[in-house]
């Protein structure tokens, strides 16, 4: 009987691991992995950061830079998320909220004026501020802004016999930055930069949404934010900040 030959065997065992791996495809997500530096400012001397639980802070829309303009959307509305879960004695007037009582008062021109300018300046002006302020009802407000969104596709296990792409490396990173500004007097009081990336090591095609990564990066500067820490790493061994990933609960077919 013929022995089969040694291609044919290396063959043969892709072509099982393939099949294998496959399987598991089918009935596993993918592997998320993720981390965040954060590099933030001290509390000023002056400033208790509990101020928060006694009178409101507002949330201004994020800001984007020219490339990337557009990806910022929504980034605030991830914050006030974030604030319920990690810090949640601090009293939030939320985005929607904000804008509304904004633009009731009839403040949109100056609110987009001083946005246009904070981007060039990074700074908002006091006089539109203090007035923006007493409209929203806030002492404070947090500033979000997006500098850097990247995403990468690495194939890392393919069979060349066959051209078949068993597993990819997905990843996503991004550059948030935060600000916390006293309304009354254009002190600021706060500042935050972070760089979080996550990766997934998929066979499926489950993709590293920005929504999850841009959570637990704003989450991690919170958490620098509570606890008074100014350079940190986090990763999934913090399992508040990792809770803030939304995984996806797998699908399968209902049985007839």
């Amino acid at each position: 009987m013929r022995r089969a030959s040694p291609s044919f065997r290396r063959c043969l065992l892709g072509l099982c691991l393939a099949l294998i791996l496959a399987g598991w495809a089918g009935c596993s997500s993918s592997v998320l992995g993720w981390h965040v530096r954060t590099n933030s400012t001290p509390h000023l001397p002056s400033f208790d950061y509990r101020a928060l639980e006694r009178e409101p802070v507002a949330l201004f829309g994020a800001l984007g830079l020219i490339p990337i303009q557009g990806n910022e959307v929504g980034v605030e509305s991830f914050l006030d998320e974030i604030l319920n879960r990690v810090a949640p004695g601090i009293k939030v007037v939320g985005p929607r909220e904000t804008v509304t009582r904004i633009n009731q008062a009839g403040l949109a021109d100056d609110y987009a004026k001083m946005r246009e300018a904070a981007l060039q300046s990074n700074v908002l002006s006091r006089e539109p501020l203090r007035a923006l302020g007493k409209a929203v009802g806030a002492r404070y407000v947090f500033q979000p802004r997006l500098m850097l969104f990247v995403q990468a596709l690495t194939d890392r296990w393919v069979f060349p016999v066959f051209g078949v792409r068993l597993s990819q490396t997905r990843a996503t990173t991004v550059r948030l930055a935060l600000q916390l500004w006293d309304m009354d007097t254009g002190a600021l009081l706060w500042a935050s930069v972070a760089e979080g990336t996550m990766q997934s090591e998929a066979m499926t095609q489950d993709p590293v949404y920005f929504k999850d990564i841009a959570r637990v990066t704003l989450g991690s500067m919170v958490e620098d934010f509570v606890r008074g820490r100014t350079d940190s790493m986090y990763t999934p061994v913090d399992t508040l900040l990792d809770s803030l990933v939304e995984r996806p609960v797998p699908v399968t077919d209902d049985l007839p």
